[in-house]
């Protein structure tokens, strides 16, 4: 299992195990039962209840009908990585999941290119593109991966994101900035392991500090409040966050 290191825009380097070729192709598998399974279920459906006889035995009609039954099959994983940020049901079954390699979500548009580029790596070649083009890459990405910027990477390493990202805040706890439900739980790590990295230097690197609450506050429209220094301000939001989580 090759190792993947994404060095996010705060030049912190985050390290992941790329979800190996055999995990991958499972995934994909699980799909492709998954689809297959619902293709059989609603056309049994429509033959057994006869439903070609409500359009007369119309042949352009049934077969419009067909086409637009067929849609779950032809979007089901740019829909379900959408909805389920970066997992389809095969996906989540083997615990792998789809990133930006530069550490943060991918973005809908991410999510087309990867879909798109399915013509070229599973079906135009029966999955042979995909299949070479992971056994090769450094860090198992097929052409879809490439083009968009994103690989795979498993979840079941030991330490979850959960263990990063927790911060200790009391009962009486009342947070201060509510848009940092904008940020993602990945934002969250990112920002959380940069500011710790500032901590074990002899002293805080204060220019790392300016970047990233200006990062903060671009991603989130928050704007620090007046008389907090931005090592306080990362303090709140990292508690701020949290907070929010904990009580949604």
């Amino acid at each position: 299992m090759s190792e993947l290191s994404i060095n996010t825009t705060q030049n912190v380097v985050i390290k992941f195990s790329a979800a190996s070729v055999g995990e991958r192709m499972g995934a994909y598998a699980l799909d492709l039962v998954i689809k297959i399974a619902y293709l059989f279920t609603v056309f049994y459906i429509f033959y057994w209840l006869k439903l070609d006889r409500i359009f007369g035995g119309d042949r352009w009609t049934i077969m419009s009908v067909m086409m637009i039954l067929a849609l779950p099959y032809v979007f089901y994983s740019l829909v379900l990585e959408t909805l389920f940020e970066g997992q389809t049901l095969g996906k989540k079954i083997c615990k792998i999941k789809v990133v930006k390699i530069d550490g943060y979500q991918a973005s809908f548009g991410d999510y087309i290119i990867r879909w798109l580029f399915r013509l070229i790596d599973f079906i135009s070649s029966s999955g042979l593109v995909g299949l070479t083009a992971m056994i090769i890459s450094e860090k198992t990405q097929r052409l879809g991966d490439m083009a968009s910027g994103t690989a795979v990477i498993t979840l079941k390493n030991k330490i979850t994101i959960n263990s990063t990202i927790l911060e200790e805040i009391g009962d009486a706890y009342v947070p201060v900035y509510p848009l940092v439900i904008r940020l993602s739980d990945n934002d969250i790590r990112i920002v959380k392991e940069t500011y710790q990295t500032t901590l074990v230097q002899k002293k805080i690197d204060f220019e790392i500090l300016g970047k990233l609450k200006d990062k903060i506050e671009s991603v989130t429209g928050i704007t620090k409040q007046s008389g907090t220094t931005n090592e306080e301000f990362i303090k709140t939001i990292l508690k701020d966050y949290n907070f929010y989580t904990q009580h949604m």
